[in-house]
């Protein structure tokens, strides 16, 4: 088959791969002159499944936050943003609710897991090098925070998943770099997760994939997709492609594509932060940094290579290039709390992208219900931790096969 993904984040590079894989002739369509050029971009790098299970500590109770896991300080809106998507909020407060959240953070564990062993096996076969590291650590700075967790990992005793609770001189064992004279009480580690560079992964993936015969078309947007027996592709200069399959793999204009398609998904753009600097070298000692991630009051310091990261934030309206200042220098402080030294900060960059998310945390994947057109999308902040999985999944749905997953609670269906 002839098939054409439109976007070249994280999900459309995994996307292409597994495709031409699977023996398929792929072209990819991406406005932005490389890939992973958005969500893809910048974001913490957090790998696995088992740590999105936990809700936020720092408010576990409220159902607002659920879906944003544990490495989220809840949304934050901006102006009349809360008056203007005030339904998606609602469909949102509705999915957190206990008697549909179970449900939902079951589908969301198996496809975090499935996508991880498929990482992994894609890291481990084509001799990727993409600055992984295993290993996640959840900080609780004292008693009550410690008691929240308690409270929050209960659910989650039974369900297979690989954590520890663990006291502040073993989270010291596991990160010597963390500062002595924060307080700390307790954390928990996430042996299985770990951290890695999206974006160096998305360029070696790409070249495998062009290898493989996908074709990458940039600085090339796509204005319109037109379903059909042979659905087709528009791009801005009126060009028409025809193929056997159209691919949805848009970031955050994923929406005025799916309105022509008369598809009207809640997705909407939550924008994160992050800060990534240098690390500072001093002769003879080891860098003051995270020897993978730690995760603190919702913001994630992650060790990439020879650079740290520190990723938080969750606003919801704004405009795409206004960096807030307050979530800023709430980032410097989580790391210089920690890791004061560690990074040359007069060499940061500063960095926010909008990743469209679903009320419900999940995305959509599958048949879309417009003939040949497919959806894989709406990932939100874990399109990381989930497109290798997703990917996969997709390519043997397009070939006819059965899923290789339980897809309940991941089709559009659920919307409908």
């Amino acid at each position: 088959m002839r098939v054409a993904i439109v976007g070249a984040g994280i999900v459309g590079i995994t996307s292409a791969y597994e495709l031409a894989a699977s023996g398929h002739q792929v072209q990819v369509f991406e406005r932005h002159s490389s890939v992973a050029a958005e969500a893809s971009f910048g974001h913490a790098g957090l790998i696995g499944a088992d740590h999105l299970m936990l809700p936020p500590l720092g408010g576990a109770d409220d159902p607002r936050w659920r879906h944003l896991g544990a490495h989220a300080e809840g949304l934050r809106w901006v102006g009349t943003a809360a008056l203007r998507h005030a339904p998606w909020l609602w469909q949102r407060w509705r999915s957190g609710r206990a008697a549909v959240h179970g449900a939902h953070r079951q589908a969301m564990q198996s496809l975090a897991q499935f996508s991880r062993d498929r990482l992994l096996a894609l890291t481990r076969t084509l001799q990727l090098g993409h600055e992984q590291t295993p290993g996640l650590l959840v900080l609780l700075r004292n008693a009550r925070e410690t008691q929240k967790a308690r409270q929050a990992l209960k659910p989650l005793i039974d369900s297979g998943l690989s954590f520890e609770l663990v006291d502040a001189t073993r989270c010291r064992q596991i990160e010597p770099a963390l500062h002595a004279d924060t307080a700390l009480h307790a954390g928990i580690f996430w042996p299985h997760d770990g951290v890695g560079n999206c974006r160096l992964f998305a360029h070696q993936l790409k070249a495998q994939a062009q290898a493989l015969g996908a074709h990458f078309q940039f600085d090339t947007a796509v204005q319109q997709v037109l379903p059909g027996a042979r659905p087709a592709v528009k791009t801005a200069d009126q060009q028409r492609h025809e193929f056997d399959a159209v691919v949805l793999c848009t970031g955050a204009r994923a929406r005025l594509l799916l309105m022509d398609l008369s598809l009207r998904l809640p997705l909407l753009s939550v924008s994160g932060y992050s800060v990534t600097a240098p690390l500072r070298h001093l002769e003879g000692l080891p860098p003051l940094a995270p020897r993978s991630a730690v995760i603190d009051q919702g913001v994630v310091i992650s060790r990439l290579g020879q650079r740290v990261r520190v990723s938080g934030g969750a606003e919801l309206g704004g405009y795409a290039g206004r960096i807030d200042a307050a979530t800023l220098r709430r980032l410097y402080r989580v790391l210089n709390d920690w890791f004061p030294g560690a990074a040359l900060t007069h060499q940061a960059q500063h960095w926010k992208g909008a990743r469209p998310t679903l009320p419900d945390g999940l995305p959509v994947l599958g048949a879309s219900g417009a003939p040949g057109v497919w959806l894989n999308l709406g990932h939100g902040a874990t399109g990381w931790a989930m497109a290798c999985g997703s990917a996969l999944v997709l390519a043997e749905m397009l070939a006819g096969r059965a899923a290789p997953l339980d897809m309940l609670g991941l089709r559009l269906a659920r919307f409908r």
